[in-house]
């Protein structure tokens, strides 16, 4: 059974934070360490995280990339896992990502099971919302699926942290490390989609629109990397 460490980057998340924490204080599975990198919040988030027993760790560096960077370069576990600040996995989260996990053993090299992604669904919005979401977004995994071209998203994956090492960690981009680390990743060994690893995320990505939402990830499959989620 490998032990997991959940990593979170938060900039100015005191808000949301607190439920993401009682979220992973629920898990089956529970994980060895949660890192909550604070990439220099104006508000409490720190002392927020703090308060929930989370070991705190400072990124001065502004953007997303650097701040998931740092939080892996201070896991020391065999395994990573990463959600969002906004973000709520299931009990069985980590429990599903340890059971794929134990197929198959990472190391140097096509060595085996790499990297574990899973679904998500929209929370605060009504039940034919949240349903629609989680279904749009499975069908979007498949696809990605059968072109050969996984699309693992900084909330809901898991990761070796040896191979994470050994591709190279996040890029230096602005957006898109998430999915170009998986690639890198998948170079190495095995990439898996869990079913059962579900987590709920804030809808807050609506609030302008489904529009705009939809054109972000729009750019998003097309590999754009330049900053376009808001803060």
């Amino acid at each position: 059974m490998p032990d997991f460490t959940v990593v979170i980057p938060a900039r100015n998340e005191a808000q949301y934070l607190p439920l993401t924490l009682r979220a992973l204080e629920r898990q089956l599975h529970p994980p060895a360490e949660v890192i909550v990198v604070d990439n220099a919040s104006r508000d409490q988030t720190a002392a927020v995280a703090r308060a929930w027993g989370a070991t705190v760790v400072s990124c001065h560096v502004r953007g997303i990339a650097p701040t998931r960077q740092a939080g892996l370069d201070a896991a020391r576990t065999g395994w990573v896992a990463s959600t969002d600040a906004d973000s709520l996995p299931c009990p069985e989260w980590l429990a599903r990502f340890d059971q794929a996990a134990g197929k198959g053993a990472a190391g140097s090299g096509h060595c085996g099971r790499v990297a574990l992604y899973g679904p998500m669904r929209f929370c605060g919005v009504s039940r034919p919302v949240s349903v629609l979401s989680e279904l749009a977004y499975g069908t979007f995994l498949h696809a990605c699926e059968v072109a050969g071209r996984p699309n693992l998203a900084g909330a809901n994956m898991a990761f070796s942290r040896g191979a994470a090492h050994l591709a190279g960690g996040y890029p230096d981009v602005e957006a898109y490390e998430d999915v170009l680390l998986g690639r890198a990743l998948e170079r190495l060994g095995e990439v898996t989609y869990v079913p059962g690893a579900l987590v709920e995320t804030s809808a807050r990505r609506l609030e302008g629109g489904w529009l705009p939402f939809l054109w972000r990830h729009a750019q998003n499959l097309s590999g754009h990397t330049r900053g376009y989620f808001e803060e």
